[in-house]
């Protein structure tokens, strides 16, 4: 099956004519995915993906034969609902409602993907923090957000993001992009391994994806 397949496979399970129009043109423009399939390649524990939205992210893992156990959390009923039915045929998939610091588990690794920018700077902080406690020797948080560096990426960003809550797509109090050392710094310090690389793919925003995993050795390397 090619990737344009899978990608109508995936929307078809989608309520709305407009929701799998939008879920096949992120599939096909956004590397966000793949770039999560290939870190949990052979991944050996539980995930909690924190801001998990309507599923998305774990139709395509299953739809690429990442099997092992996920729990999605998010504090939008509305696209709870959606996730539990568009992913009903899945195993291993639970979803509930729940805000974001206080989602993490301990033993699991987590994804945190496009969250960090709609919380204020004490819970980030907060957030990475029990993220990086809680991730136990083998695992690994991945985050993938756009970041503050005043650049044209960063600003056509700010104005999408604010134009997403302006229509109620997105329910948030507020914007705050972090710096990329606020979110390297509570992992670096307690050895993680740290990659950090630009995922902007065929978009113009200025999305990168961190991926932190805790090796015995306790090396980083960026």
């Amino acid at each position: 099956m090619s990737e344009d397949e899978v990608h109508v496979r995936i929307s078809s399970r989608f309520s709305t004519a407009l929701l799998r129009r939008y879920v096949r043109s992120k599939l096909s423009t956004d590397p966000l995915y793949a770039a999560v399939a290939d870190r949990l390649r052979d991944h050996g524990h539980p995930v909690v993906d924190v801001g998990c939205g309507m599923g998305l992210t774990e139709c395509y893992l299953r739809e690429h034969g990442y099997s092992g156990p996920i729990a999605g959390v998010d504090y939008d009923e509305r696209k709870i609902a959606e996730a539990s039915r568009v992913c009903a045929s899945y195993a291993d998939l639970e979803f509930a409602i729940a805000d974001a610091v206080g989602a993490i588990r301990r033993g699991s690794s987590v994804l945190l993907l496009d969250v960090l920018h709609y919380l204020g700077s004490r819970e980030q902080v907060q957030l990475l923090e029990s993220c990086a406690e809680a991730v136990p020797v083998g695992g690994v948080v991945i985050i993938r957000d756009a970041v503050q560096d005043g650049s044209w990426r960063y600003r056509l960003t700010y104005f999408e993001e604010t134009f997403a809550l302006t229509v109620r797509w997105l329910k948030a109090a507020r914007l705050n992009f972090p710096r990329r050392e606020l979110v390297v710094e509570p992992f670096a310090r307690r050895g993680f391994d740290v990659e950090v690389t630009p995922l902007w793919g065929r978009t113009p925003f200025n999305n990168y994806l961190f991926v932190f995993r805790r090796t015995a050795s306790g090396r980083t390397n960026e």
